[in-house]
C-alpha cells in the first residue's frame, strides 16, 4: 500500500477534490440558494428541538421513579416546580417508592413555641444520635398573636405519615415535614383543652377536654372535615389518647361533674379521679368495649401504641410505673399474653424507667410518650426533675430538663437518648416519616 500511494499520487488526489478556479462553468451560489440553505438548516434545528425529550414530558410512573430518589433536602423545591409535581409528591405511589428505596426513616419530631416563633427539632434514633433544630415560622412573620393563642393553647400533636397536625383549642394546622409548609385546616367542632387525640386508620379522633359535651370527633385529612361519630361513656379532662389495631383508647384524666345518683352532699367536689381508667372505642363495630383499668391505682400521665401493645407511664404516691397492655384482638394474638374479643386484654408491669426512686410527678413535670418503630420514647417535655426532688427535700442532680429515655420493646431494656435542645420548651412530640 505504501508503494502504490506515493507523494505525487497523493497530491493529484487532493487536487481532484477541489474545483478549478479558472473553470468558467462553475457558478457561484446566489442569494436564493443561500436562503434555501439557511432555511434548511433552521428547519433541521427546529425539528431536533421538537423531538428532544424533557423531564416534564415523561410519563408519571417514570417521573415518580426519578423524583423518589431525590434527597430530602431537595423535596421542598420540587413541590414548587409545578402542580403536577406537587400532586405526584402527595401521592401514595411516591410514598411507596421512597420506602422501597429506603429513603424514609421514622423520625422523632418535637414542636415548640417560643418568643421567637415556632421551632421544630428532629431526632433519628438509628441514624443520628443528635437533635436537629430549625425555626419553622418566625412569630411575627405569618401568624398573629390571636392565631398563635388559638393554635397552641392546650394543643395536641398527632402525625399521619409525613404530616403533623397541631390540634389547638380553636384552630388546626398541618405541617409537612417534606416541604416545610404550614397550612391552616378546619378547627374542631367543640373547643377542647387537655383532651385525648390519636390517629386510627388514617383519621384523627379526639375525645374529652370539653365541659359541655361527651362528643367524640373524627377528622378526615383528605376532605378537611370534622364530624361527631359517637358520645364517650365518660366526660374526661386531662386524658391521653392512643390509636392501634382499629381501636381508640382514652386513658386517665379527671371527670368533671357528679355521677348519676351521687349528690353534692355525698361528693364534696365535682372533680372525680378517673386517673387509671380506660375507655376503648371500636371503629369497625362503632361501639365502646369493656376494658380493665391500669393496675396499681396510679395516675396515667403518658401513653402510646407500639409493637402491637399500649404502653402507659403511671405516677403513684412515691414512684413511677410502666405498663404494657395487650391491644390485639383474639384472632390476632400470637405469642405471649392473652386477649379476647371484648377488648379486655391483659396488663403486664414492665421495668420502670431509669429515674430517681421515690419520685412522684406533679403538674410542673410532664412526659410525652411516642412510639418509634419497635421503641417507646419518653420525652420530658416540661419541668425540671431536680427542682421536683428539691421541693421534696432531696438534693439529687443530673435530671434537669429535656430528658429522653428509650425503651426497646423487643429486649425490654431502657437506654438514654440525647436530651432535648434548650430552645425546645413545653414541647409536643410525635413520630413522622421523613
Amino acid at each position: 500500500m505504501a508503494e502504490s500511494c506515493n507523494s505525487r499520487h497523493f497530491s493529484c488526489l487532493m487536487k481532484s477534490c477541489f474545483p478549478n478556479p479558472h473553470d468558467s462553468q462553475i457558478v457561484a451560489p446566489t442569494s436564493t440558494t443561500a436562503n434555501l440553505l439557511s432555511r434548511s438548516i433552521k428547519n433541521t434545528k427546529n425539528s431536533n428541538t421538537r423531538n428532544k425529550t424533557t423531564i416534564s414530558s415523561l410519563p408519571d410512573d417514570l417521573l415518580l421513579e426519578i423524583l423518589s430518589r431525590v434527597p430530602l433536602s431537595s423535596l421542598p423545591s420540587l413541590s414548587l416546580v409545578s402542580r403536577r409535581w406537587s400532586h405526584l409528591l402527595d401521592s401514595s405511589a411516591f410514598l411507596h417508592l421512597r420506602r422501597h428505596h429506603q429513603l424514609l426513616h421514622p423520625t422523632l419530631f418535637a414542636l415548640s413555641l417560643s418568643d421567637y416563633g415556632l421551632h421544630a427539632s428532629t431526632l433519628r434514633l438509628n441514624l443520628d444520635p443528635s437533635w436537629k433544630t430549625s425555626l419553622l415560622l418566625p412569630k411575627d412573620a405569618v401568624l398573629s398573636d390571636a392565631d398563635l393563642h388559638g393554635l397552641f393553647s392546650y394543643a395536641r400533636l398527632v402525625a399521619i405519615g409525613r404530616k403533623s397536625y397541631i390540634l389547638g383549642r380553636n384552630a388546626t394546622a398541618e405541617y409537612d415535614s417534606w416541604t416545610g409548609s404550614v397550612r391552616f385546616k378546619s378547627a374542631m367542632l367543640f373547643p377542647r383543652k387537655k383532651f385525648a387525640a390519636a390517629v386510627v386508620e388514617g383519621k384523627i379522633y379526639v375525645a374529652g377536654g370539653a365541659a359541655r359535651t361527651y362528643a367524640v370527633e373524627e377528622y378526615d385529612p383528605v376532605r378537611d372535615e370534622w364530624r361527631v361519630v359517637c358520645d364517650a361513656p365518660r366526660r374526661r379532662y386531662g386524658c391521653v389518647g392512643v390509636g392501634i389495631h382499629g381501636l381508640f383508647f382514652v386513658i386517665g384524666g379527671l371527670k368533671i361533674g357528679a355521677s348519676v345518683g351521687i349528690t353534692r352532699a355525698t361528693v364534696p367536689t365535682e372533680a372525680q379521679m378517673y386517673a387509671n381508667s380506660m375507655d376503648v372505642y371500636d371503629l369497625e363495630g362503632r361501639c365502646w368495649l369493656k376494658s380493665r383499668s391500669v393496675p396499681g391505682g396510679g395516675c396515667a400521665v403518658a401513653a402510646c401504641g407500639a409493637y402491637g401493645h399500649v404502653y402507659v407511664l403511671a405516677s403513684h404516691a412515691v414512684e413511677l410505673s410502666f405498663w404494657r397492655y395487650n391491644a390485639r384482638r383474639k384472632a390476632d394474638v400470637s405469642g405471649g399474653g392473652t386477649g379476647n374479643s371484648n377488648g379486655s386484654g391483659e396488663w403486664w408491669r414492665m421495668k420502670s424507667p431509669p429515674l430517681p426512686t421515690q419520685m412522684r410527678l406533679d403538674s410542673t413535670v410532664r412526659f410525652g410518650c411516642v412510639a418509634v418503630e419497635d421503641k417507646v420514647v419518653l420525652v420530658q417535655v416540661s419541668g425540671c426533675i431536680d427542682d421536683l426532688l428539691r421541693r421534696s427535700g432531696r438534693s439529687v442532680r443530673g435530671c434537669r430538663e429535656g430528658l429522653v429515655l428509650i425503651f426497646d420493646c423487643a429486649t425490654e431494656e431502657w437506654s438514654r437518648g440525647a436530651d432535648l435542645p434548650e430552645v425546645i420548651q413545653r414541647a409536643a412530640c410525635v413520630c413522622v416519616e421523613c
